[in-house]
């Protein structure tokens, strides 16, 4: 295979045209009067003035520039030869961003279209494509552009923002140094990290879409309350519509949104209805335009004050203040018992508790020392150095306990974690070694952020049904038995239309951990015949339906030259052709020297 490696050096066979150009420009007949005609053999069609186009003279001159043209051409183009066995590897990284489905069908035209390009002079190419998304599987690896155009058509790009360049630099890894990295996206970045070229078709679009949605209770009915919004810097009218469980839909009703507007639709949820959905009339960008929805129900925690007064007064402030909660009247029923330790009976019953200590006295000064907060989840970030404590009875602290909160040498608040055996459950308890009636907590936001955060970690690990609404991708955590006899977890995805789309099994566990699905429908989770989870699943990546920043970028050719060096060899023979080329100019100008000569001999010598 031959390759030139500076075809602008082509236009140098525009000397074809001129060489002949001059040939045809020959020089007018002398006319001499002569007394007889043995001399007309010996006359040359050479003129004194004045040109004109005439037949063309075969000449050894003509023939030598010609040949000294195209050597020259062949010289200029630099001719590069093929090397056997050279392989181009190339890895293409999607950017797997749910923005690329609009532009997914054109990609695939165009990547398969640039196969060739990629290859360039190569005698193979080598294949790998890559999700932006870490820790995502190869979509494709291989030198058949067939099964790159269907790993292509199985690309279902649904991930939100992503930083590309750990895939990039895996990418880069692969091919190693001498090859090629090609970044696939929508919104290109001026330089791409680890010497990727960079391919976008992306174009500002305007797009409405859902953004979210809650569920209100209003006069005892349950009503829906849908975010719409219009991305584009123009006004947009849309219609929308409910659709219910067995198809039916209501009449579509007209919506006008301001460039930009983010626009409330409410109703009520039908009655008896499991679960709906809300339909936008469509449009480039689809996945925003349908929002499934049902009725949340979080897990119900069941709270009960076991000592009155300021506990009482606190157990009440949680349940009006927390989701989903009920008071109860003992501790075998509450998911979370308030309750103080008595120096007189110093014995903590077991289960999930907030204890606090009870001091009859007066207490005495106020402590004093620098307020110190351990690093957890329950206090990070917490601002308590306003809190004000008197010296009470302390708690007794174990070993085992995790100390979250200090005033110089006193533990104020630790967290207390015990196991589960077989006669008792695992228990958490958050201790707070002073009395809440001698300090200033109550009147803490960090106390009462801490309380919240506290009851939600216990309503989390409460093995119970649970309703929510769901975002796509979003991650969770599911409460399970676990056992060697205890059943896995079964995990139903459903599409919009409510079909099953997919099942799968994982093992029971105590926290399991999952993601929702990328596409939007419905999901549900079973250990044996005890539901775990349902839930609906809604685009709501606003990022991602934001298509102004998208805009075209192509540098796939970047750097062809340095794959035509590395794939090929030089041609050996330049030298030669080199020389031939000097040949060809001196036996040219040696004939026309001659011509010239005998022309001056003929021209007749003044008298």
């Amino acid at each position: 295979m031959l390759t030139l490696s500076n075809p602008a050096g082509l236009w140098a066979l525009l000397g074809i045209p001129a060489v002949l150009a001059i040939h045809f420009l020959q020089r007018q007949a002398v006319i001499i009067p002569i007394s007889t005609l043995f001399l007309l053999e010996k006359t040359q069609r050479e003129s004194a003035s004045g040109r004109r186009f005439d037949r063309l003279m075969n000449s050894v001159p003509l023939w030598m520039q010609l040949l000294g043209v195209l050597l020259l051409t062949w010289l200029l183009a630099e001719p590069r030869y093929q090397k056997a066995r050279s392989t181009q590897r190339v890895a293409i990284v999607l950017d797997s961003s749910a923005s690329m489905a609009v532009t997914r069908d054109k990609l695939k035209e165009k990547l398969v279209a640039s196969l060739p390009d990629l290859q360039g002079p190569a005698t193979a190419l080598e294949l790998t494509v890559l999700e932006s998304t870490p820790g995502k599987p190869k979509l494709y690896s291989g030198d058949n552009p067939e099964d790159f155009a269907k790993a292509l058509d199985a690309w279902q790009p649904r991930s939100g923002l992503t930083d590309p360049s750990q895939a990039l630099r895996l990418a880069r890894s692969l091919v190693a140094r001498e090859g090629i990295v090609v970044y696939v996206t929508d919104t290109p970045v001026e330089q791409p990290p680890f010497d990727a070229r960079l391919l976008s078709l992306g174009e500002p679009i305007d797009n409405v879409g859902f953004t979210g949605v809650g569920i209100a209770e209003k006069e005892g009915a349950k009503v829906f309350q849908a975010l719409v919004r219009n991305y584009s810097a123009s006004r947009a009218t849309r219609t929308w519509q409910v659709e219910l469980p067995d198809g039916t839909r209501t009449e579509p009703r007209s919506i006008d949104l301001e460039p930009n507007a983010i626009v409330t639709l409410q109703a009520a949820f039908p009655a008896q209805a499991e679960r709906m959905k809300l339909l936008l009339s469509p449009d480039t960008f689809t996945l925003d335009d349908v929002l499934p929805i049902v009725v949340p129900q979080p897990k119900k925690l069941a709270i009960f004050a076991a000592t009155g007064g300021a506990y009482e007064d606190l157990s009440k402030k949680l349940l009006r203040s927390l989701e989903a909660t009920e008071s109860v009247n003992d501790t075998a029923t509450a998911d979370l018992t308030i309750l103080s330790y008595d120096p007189l009976d110093p014995v903590l019953p077991g289960g999930h508790a907030i204890v606090f200590v009870k001091d009859e006295t007066q207490g005495g000064a106020y402590l004093k020392g620098g307020i110190v907060a351990e690093k957890h989840p329950l206090i990070d970030a917490l601002n308590w150095q306003s809190l004000l404590v008197r010296e009470t009875i302390q708690l007794q602290r174990r070993e085992s306990d995790d100390v979250l909160l200090w005033q110089g040498e006193r533990p104020l608040i630790f967290l207390r974690e015990t196991d589960a055996t077989a006669d008792t459950p695992a228990s958490r308890q958050l201790c707070f070694n002073f009395d809440l009636r001698l300090s200033n907590a109550s009147t803490q936001p960090a106390f009462i952020v801490m309380l919240h955060r506290f009851a939600e970690e216990l309503r989390e690990a409460k093995i119970a049904p649970t309703t929510e609404l769901l975002e796509s991708g979003q991650p969770l955590t599911l409460a399970a038995n676990t056992g060697a006899e205890v059943a896995g977890l079964t995990v139903e995805t459903r599409n919009l239309e409510g079909k099953e789309v997919k099942t799968d099994t994982l093992p029971a566990s105590a926290q399991v951990r999952l993601e929702a699905p990328l596409e939007a429908g419905f999901l549900s989770v079973h250990q044996g015949e005890t539901a775990l989870l349902t839930a609906s699943v809604h685009f709501a990546d606003t990022r991602e339906a934001d298509f102004s920043e998208c805009k075209p970028a192509d540098t796939i050719d970047q750097g062809s030259a340095v794959a035509v060096e590395r794939h090929t060899d030089e041609d050996h023979w330049w030298r030669a052709w080199f020389l031939l080329l000097l040949a060809a100019l001196l036996v040219s100008w040696h004939f026309t020297r001659e011509r010239e000569a005998a022309r001056k001999r003929a021209e007749p010598q003044p008298a």
